[in-house]
This record gives structure tokens, C-alpha cells and sequence, in this order.
């Protein structure tokens, strides 16, 4: 197979990947539980609450089902550009800022929890979660702005903090996150249907677990941010409430054994290994051998392209004549941020990739979000091969020096290779298919 065909082949697989973590589907397939819940309460109200990049999309499933009927109120917030079409009343959609939070979505928060007063046990309240609901579901905590979240955010984002510290301190400077929606809604009943965007599918990291019990604590999230050495980067009045919290003056997020957990239940119904099972599905149809290497590939994205790197050419010097092989995997890696350029993790880590294998024929990657954006731009991620950095040199194109100032998407857009999907409605973290033909 040439270059070519390559790509679009890889390409092919991601779709495959894409269409099984189709929020629409996975949501119809859950109906059923949303109805037994509704009867088995004795159901009065069911009210509706969505958040995160493929809210939209979740909710459309819930509206245009037999429980749509049921719905008597409802609110979706999920990010800019993220709402293809309207929803029926009495449905309210919000848009706001990803993956910083911004006054939108403090708004939109306050209406949906003022949705929530005067709950009881005759409403079930069904919350459908997806990736990004960290940043879309934001009230500061008592005495602590949002210009002061923005900037906590910012200063771990750039630290290159994994989601699950990012979230350890989100959830202790926030009024809503780590289970205290599920204490805000008391005592109505809660089911909570999720789509995962983090490795392991922990409830309580995903969406920073607004309706899952929290197994972190004011002292982690200090650890946190003294990892980073950011004690005097963050605002003083953030860190003098994550030490309040560690000293008990301030409460402390609800915990595994908290009543308020009584009635909730969370089910995860779609995640990365699911996509990732349909990529190797879709890659062995296609004539591949296939491998799944991980669903949890974490880590700074260029170490990250160096595994993946040192894996494709380790196959490949054993790779039979005549066979083809695809590798697959999954997770999530982070960027620290040193430029001042354009990219994000999987732009990152594809070049970092073609530097690695530069010169090597027949092997290809692709690496992508599977909600089609990838850091602050408008790609999901790249195509590369042995081929791409040879091709740039030809135009006076220095890899290094885009990669010193995490500049990978100008590179990208520069060379032709960016994955431009549009906004795909799901969101289950990244994928990597690599092609070794």
C-alpha cells in the first residue's frame, strides 16, 4: 500500500472508532434503565441535566425516546459549537468555554441548579455526563471568583497536570463538583449516565464526578499543585482554601460513605476501550493483523511518541513478508507548554512520531481526539508517515523548531497532514492507529 492509501485507511479505522462511541446510540441502548428508574420511584418529575462536549447529542437520544415524554425540565451546556440543532421544551441549551470556564457557563450552572430547588423523592433527576463537563459545569466555591478558577486552571494546564490532579483541585474549589451535585439534588433520585474521557474510567475524575463519591481530598489537591510548584503561581485565595480544607474549617467534598449517595447510581456506558475495540475490529476487516497495545497511554506526549515509535519499528523489523499489521491504542497525554505556538497533544505527539521514524518506509500513524478537536485548534490530530519530515525539509521546514515552541498544528497546516473532522459529538479521550505495511 502506498502512502496514500495508508492514510486513508487509518482514517477509515478513527471513523470506525468514532461510530462506536456514538452518544446517540449508546444513550438509546440505556433508555430502558431510564424508565425502570423513572417507575420504580414512583415517578413524578424527571428532570433533566447534560454536560460536556456530547451533551447535545446525549440529550437528542433522551428527548426523542419514551422517557423524552417525560421530561419537565431540562439543562444542557456543552461547548461553543457543539449544538448542531434545537431541542424541545422544555429544554434549555447553553453554550460555554472549554477547557477554560467562562462567565457562560457559571450562568448556565446557576440556572441549572436553581432548577434543582425544592427536589423530592418522587423526581429522578438523569444527568448525562461527558468529557469537558469539568470546565461546562462550573460554580466557583464560596468567597472565590471565576477569574480565579480561570486562572488556577490555566497554571495546571500549562504545568502539563494529568486529568485526575487537574480534577483533585477543581473539585475543591468548585460548589457543585465532586458528588455535591448529587448532594444538591437530595432527596430526588439520580441516574447518571456517562460517557468516559479518562483513563481507568474512574467516576470520580470524569467530569470531575459531580454525582460520584470523591475519593480525593483537600490535602491531595495541595499535593497537586506543590508537585507543579505552583503555590505562588495560583491565586492566594484558591490556595488558602485548599489549606483551610486541609485543616477542616472548610467541609470537605462528600465521600464514599455519605448518605446522599443512597439513591444514585452512575453507569458508564461508552469509553476508549470500546473505541478502541472497534478500531481493531475494523482494522482486522480490513486485512491488518492487529495488536491493541494500550488503553492508557498517559505521559508527556513526545515520551509518548517515543514509546509508540520504538513499538511500530520493533514490529516492524519482525513483521513477515507480505502481511500487514495494525497497531492500536488509546488514553490520553499531556503537553507542557514551554512555546508560544499552536498545537495540542496529538499534533504533539504525531511529530515527535515522524521524528522518530523519519526515513522508515511503510509506516504509518494517525493520533486524534475522538471529539474532533485536539488543544486549542481546530483539528482532531495528524496523519504522518517515514515520509513527513523528508517532505518538510523540501519546504524549508524545521521539525525541531516547531516542537521547541509547541508549534505542531502550524506545522501541520503547513505540511498538509492535519485531521480535520469537525466537532464529532463524543468525546472517550484519543486514539493512535499505526499502519506498518
Amino acid at each position: 500500500m502506498d502512502n496514500l492509501s495508508n492514510r486513508k485507511t487509518a482514517v477509515a479505522i478513527f471513523r470506525a472508532a468514532l461510530a462506536s462511541v456514538d452518544p446517540c446510540r449508546l444513550v438509546q441502548k440505556h433508555i430502558p434503565d431510564v424508565l425502570d428508574a423513572y417507575r420504580r420511584g414512583n415517578g413524578q418529575r424527571l428532570m433533566l441535566a447534560a454536560f460536556g462536549k456530547a451533551a447535545f447529542a446525549m440529550t437528542r437520544a433522551l428527548a426523542e425516546s419514551p422517557a423524552g415524554e417525560l421530561i419537565t425540565r431540562g439543562t444542557v451546556i456543552t461547548k461553543y459549537g457543539h449544538v448542531p440543532g434545537t431541542l424541545p421544551d422544555p429544554i434549555a441549551v447553553y453554550e460555554a468555554g472549554h477547557p477554560l470556564p467562562d462567565a457562560a457557563g457559571v450562568a448556565a450552572t446557576g440556572r441549572l441548579m436553581a432548577m434543582l430547588e425544592n427536589p423530592d423523592p418522587q423526581t429522578l433527576l438523569v444527568c448525562l455526563i461527558s468529557g469537558g463537563g469539568s470546565a461546562l459545569l462550573v460554580a466557583p466555591a464560596d468567597g472565590l471568583t471565576l477569574a480565579e478558577k480561570q486562572a488556577t486552571t490555566q497554571c495546571l494546564l500549562a504545568a502539563g497536570a494529568d486529568i485526575g490532579e487537574l480534577n483533585a483541585v477543581r473539585k475543591h474549589i468548585s460548589g457543585i463538583k465532586g458528588g455535591q451535585l448529587a448532594a444538591l439534588a437530595r432527596p430526588a433520585r439520580v441516574l447518571s449516565l456517562i460517557l468516559s474521557d479518562v483513563i481507568g474510567d474512574p467516576l470520580h475524575v470524569i467530569a470531575s464526578g459531580p454525582t460520584a463519591p470523591d475519593n480525593t481530598t483537600y490535602a491531595d489537591a495541595l499535593a497537586v499543585i506543590g508537585k507543579y510548584g505552583l503555590e505562588e503561581r495560583i491565586p492566594n485565595s484558591v490556595y488558602q482554601r485548599l489549606i483551610q480544607g486541609r485543616e477542616g474549617t472548610v467541609p470537605e467534598t462528600p465521600a464514599k460513605d455519605d448518605p446522599v449517595f443512597a439513591d444514585v447510581a452512575n453507569l458508564i456506558i461508552g469509553s476508549n476501550k470500546l473505541a478502541i475495540e472497534a478500531a481493531a475490529a475494523k482494522a482486522t476487516a480490513a486485512g491488518f493483523e492487529t495488536v491493541v497495545l494500550t488503553t492508557e497511554l498517559r505521559g508527556e506526549a513526545r515520551e509518548a511518541a517515543r514509546w509508540l515509535a520504538q513499538q511500530a519499528l520493533a514490529f516492524q523489523n519482525q513483521q513477515p513478508a507480505g502481511k500487514k499489521l495494525c497497531l492500536v491504542s488509546g488514553g490520553e497525554t499531556t503537553v507542557t507548554v514551554t512555546g508560544t505556538g499552536k498545537g495540542g497533544r496529538n499534533t504533539e505527539l504525531a511529530l515527535a512520531f515522524a521524528e522518530e521514524i523519519d526515513g522508515r518506509p511503510g509506516i504509518t500513524l494517525l493520533s486524534a481526539g475522538t471529539d474532533g478537536t485536539d488543544g486549542p485548534t481546530d483539528a482532531a490530530g495528524a496523519v504522518v508517515d517515514g515520509q513527513t519530515i523528508a517532505r518538510a525539509n523540501a519546504r524549508g521546514l524545521s521539525s525541531d523548531a516547531f516542537l521547541s515552541r509547541n508549534d505542531s498544528y502550524t506545522f501541520f497546516k503547513k505540511t498538509d497532514e492535519l485531521l480535520i473532522t469537525g466537532s464529532t459529538g463524543t468525546n472517550v479521550m484519543d486514539i493512535q492507529v499505526v499502519l506498518l505495511t
